[in-house]
């Protein structure tokens, strides 16, 4: 099927909300002013319900169908990033530092032209729930929404959510059923010791040393402790110590680190081995060591049955494939398909740089795809009574 000449219609008008949007960037939790704008334009469309402050920042609406049924949500991110943007495009960030790096802003206008579209047509039956979430990026906004009631609240049965992908054809769809997304969560690890004179070494306890083995040591819980057969990395990106000069060792140095894993049961192995390797490491040297983990979202895990839902409507719009191989970067989308059966599908976003990159732009020719996604997997899953 072709896309829908009103959602073709109206995609140029879609694409001028997202340049709008990508002219005024705002970080997790701080989306003021774009939730604001977003609902506004719920209201404007005739929404049934539009909710704001849901997860604190976080807006919802509800369209309801021509008959009863059951209500089927569609996730879209709001936040920016703390990035420079090196675009020098017209509607490049206004905001010095701050820029959609990730496409968020083509996510939130897409699904607010499917809102506009379906609150017209109201082709199906039951309730389509619309989640503009905050804080994507690191902060936790789909728990937040959660918390604050969202599933409840709005009697959401199954959810959906779709991210754009650059590097593959434009408007092509792809997912995968399983484990699609990892799981990060992040560590620090302080590490203190003695410190002192350079000329001296043998009155201190060398952290610097310490830190450098237990570095080294890490490295060998995925290639000796994870079964080979399954995905998991661990990466130390931060190396810091309280001394900035030549000839002192410093009393304490820390450690900033993540690991990323595609099972649960994995993943409490390797936080488990982080503990043990680096506090027995560090004790071989004399160094203390103390270990915090900032957990993040869960694996994100595509229940099978929605992945193809999902596809037979990406290949109805364009063309959809199920073999997605998983990948390290994770979204706490997977929050609300621990919660409710759903899927996280991709949108090719064509030869653009990549996600998180200073010269990156979403491609406002997704807009129509993306808009038609939503509308044919809303009316095929709550499809009016013949």
């Amino acid at each position: 099927m072709p896309l829908r000449n009103r959602i073709a219609e109206m995609a140029p008008e879609v694409a001028s909300w997202r340049r709008h949007l990508h002219a005024h960037p705002e970080l997790r939790f701080e989306e003021h002013e774009t939730a604001a704008f977003v609902a506004e334009k719920l209201r404007a469309f005739g929404c049934d319900e539009v909710v704001e402050g849901v997860g604190q920042t976080g807006v919802v609406a509800v369209v309801k169908g021509r008959a009863e049924g059951g209500a089927v949500g569609f996730r879209a991110d709001m936040d920016a990033l703390p990035i420079l943007e090196a675009t020098g495009l017209e509607h490049a960030s206004t905001v010095p530092g701050k820029m959609h790096a990730c496409g968020h802003d083509g996510h939130t206008s897409m699904l607010l032209g499917a809102a506009q579209y379906l609150a017209e047509t109201r082709n199906f039956a039951g309730s389509v729930v619309f989640i503009f979430q905050p804080a994507e990026e690191g902060g936790g906004g789909a728990k937040a929404m959660i918390e604050d009631g969202l599933i409840e609240r709005f009697g959401i049965d199954e959810v959906y959510g779709m991210h754009n992908w650059p590097g593959k054809p434009l408007g092509d769809f792809t997912l995968r059923a399983g484990p699609q997304f990892a799981a990060p969560e992040r560590f620090d690890v302080v590490l203190t010791g003695r410190g002192g004179h350079a000329a001296m070494p043998n009155l201190n306890i060398d952290t610097t040393l310490a830190a450098a083995q237990v570095v080294t040591a890490l490295q060998s819980i995925v290639s000796r402790n994870v079964d080979p057969t399954q995905n998991a990395v661990v990466s130390i990106c931060g190396f810091q110590t309280e001394t900035n000069t030549y000839n002192v060792i410093p009393e304490v140095v820390t450690l900033k680190g993540t690991y990323r894993v595609h099972d649960d049961e994995v993943q409490n192995q390797v936080r488990t081995r982080i503990e043990e390797v680096t506090t027995a490491t560090a004790a071989a040297y004399g160094v203390t060591a103390e270990i915090t983990f900032l957990p993040g979202p869960p694996v994100l895990i595509n229940h099978a049955e929605n992945v193809e839902y999902a596809a037979e409507a990406g290949n109805r719009v364009s063309s959809a494939t199920t073999d997605f191989p998983p990948v390290m970067g994770a979204d706490d989308f997977a929050e609300m398909l621990r919660r409710r059966p759903g899927a996280y599908i991709l949108v090719g976003n064509g030869d653009s740089a990549g996600l998180h990159h200073p010269e990156y732009e979403f491609n406002d020719a997704v807009i129509p795809y993306g808009v038609s996604w939503i509308a044919e997997l809303a009316e095929a899953r709550l499809p009016l009574p013949r």
